[in-house]
């Protein structure tokens, strides 16, 4: 029996005709992944969750010999394969929490909290990147090599109807750095301007600033506060005292609170409207109170649909390059599992609920391959039965495999500006209305 395949570029046909619709409602999900993304070394990025953790436990752990040797017991009980900032965090949290007045890892329950609190302190840290060295906002040189800011681009270029809806687990102010150095206005759930309140009416109004790109940071954000005289949620200047959702088993009960109550279910009724497609980069589908919104969401009778772009892409201890995405790994099981739910990997794809890997059905022209190049890296594959020999320049076998390389936030943003030269979506929306 064959494979089954599927051949990318059907796909993204569609996903450009989806992209310069008129009716269609378009949103985003980013996550940690699109805070990676750079396009030249002047970028600002955020450090991926492993050097994040390396970094965060050498930093507090030299400030504190105790804390260092908490780290090194904690480390074995999780493993060296587990220890990360969200199982350090959990696993923090958890003994704060039934210590009492003893001891665990040498460090009571007073100590906890303030472990728990440098951790914390440290990932606010890592994510402000959007300060210098001398505390102040990046200059606009720097501004403009963000990958965010070309995204912004292709959202000012774009003719549509309905607003980009940009929802993100992120804290950092990547997006707003790009939205304002592209001059595009932007909501985010907060009103007023000498002290800005979150308003969550308006977050559930889909009539409020119909026009406005929106930005909702599902997780929270650097500078929101909790105002004990007003009791309200207000955006401030950042400080220790930022709440944000913290990556740790306590988020899954933090996201019941307000802002985030609103802001999950602003994306739940999202995707309950009708031809509404949400395309997620960068998120990992890592977070179970996410997902269950998102699953609950596409139960209802509407015709909205998700593509999950996912990097799957990662190397071993040997350099050895490997895909993740296969038909027995938990993403490619929510995908085989709901129609409304298509999964883009590296080498292969769930879409219609079927597993299968990427492959072009015909070979495309020297004219084809530039255009397939946004979207799709060929391989230059040799005949099995050559592959001992050495490759001969010119003597490639041709096979239609190759990787899909939209998963990777900078290759997406680069694939939707390519379509707004010369204000190409504008022509094509045009061709589309009649």
């Amino acid at each position: 029996m064959n494979q089954l395949t599927h051949d990318p570029s059907e796909y993204i046909r569609g996903i450009q005709q989806i992209l310069i619709s008129d009716k269609k409602k378009i949103g985003f999900l980013f996550g940690a992944g699109s805070s990676l993304a750079y396009k030249s070394g002047k970028s600002l990025t955020v450090p991926a969750i492993g050097k994040m953790t390396s970094e965060i436990v050498g930093e507090v752990g030299k400030a504190n010999k105790k804390y260092k040797e908490a780290f090194v017991q904690i480390k074995e009980e999780l493993g060296n394969d587990n220890f990360n900032i969200e199982t350090i965090l959990s696993n923090l949290e958890q003994k704060y929490t039934f210590i009492g007045k003893g001891t665990l890892n040498k460090l009571d329950q007073k100590e906890f909290a303030d472990l728990i609190q440098k951790v914390k302190t440290e990932v606010r840290k890592k994510v402000s990147v959007h300060k210098n060295k001398e505390d102040k906002i990046v200059t606009k040189d720097v501004v403009s090599e963000l990958v965010q800011t070309d995204f912004a681009n292709w959202i000012g270029q774009a003719e549509r109807k309905f607003p980009i809806e940009i929802f993100t687990t992120n804290y950092d102010f990547l997006f707003e750095l790009g939205l304002e150095h592209k001059e595009i206005p932007y909501y985010d759930g907060f009103c007023g301007s000498l002290r800005a309140f979150f308003n969550p009416e308006s977050v559930e109004d889909f009539r409020f600033l119909p026009k406005q790109t929106k930005l909702w940071k599902i997780h929270g954000s650097l500078g929101w506060h909790f105002d004990k005289d007003t009791e309200k949620i207000l955006r401030v200047s950042p400080d220790d005292d930022d709440i944000l959702i913290y990556p740790s088993t306590l988020k899954y009960k933090d996201s019941k609170k307000q802002p985030y109550e609103s802001l999950l279910d602003r994306l739940s009724n999202f995707l309950k409207q009708d031809d509404a497609i949400l395309i997620t980069c960068g998120y990992s589908w890592g977070d179970e109170h996410i997902n269950s919104r998102i699953i609950s969401a596409l139960k209802t009778n509407t015709t909205s649909h998700i593509i999950g772009l996912i990097f799957d892409k990662y190397k071993d201890d040997k350099g050895t390059i490997f895909y993740s995405l296969n038909q027995d790994s938990k993403l490619a099981k929510i995908g085989m599992d709901n129609p409304k739910i298509s999964i883009y990997g590296g080498r292969s794809a769930v879409i219609g609920c079927n597993f299968g890997e990427w492959t072009l059905k015909s070979e495309p022209s020297k004219e084809d391959s530039v255009n397939i190049d946004l979207y799709f890296d060929e391989d230059a594959a040799i005949d099995p039965k050559e592959e001992k020999k050495k490759e001969v320049k010119g003597e490639e076998v041709w096979t239609g495999k190759g990787e899909f390389i939209l998963p990777d936030f900078s290759n997406l943003v680069r694939f939707l500006n390519s379509m707004v030269s010369d204000n190409e979506i504008k022509k094509l929306g045009e061709n589309v209305k009649k």
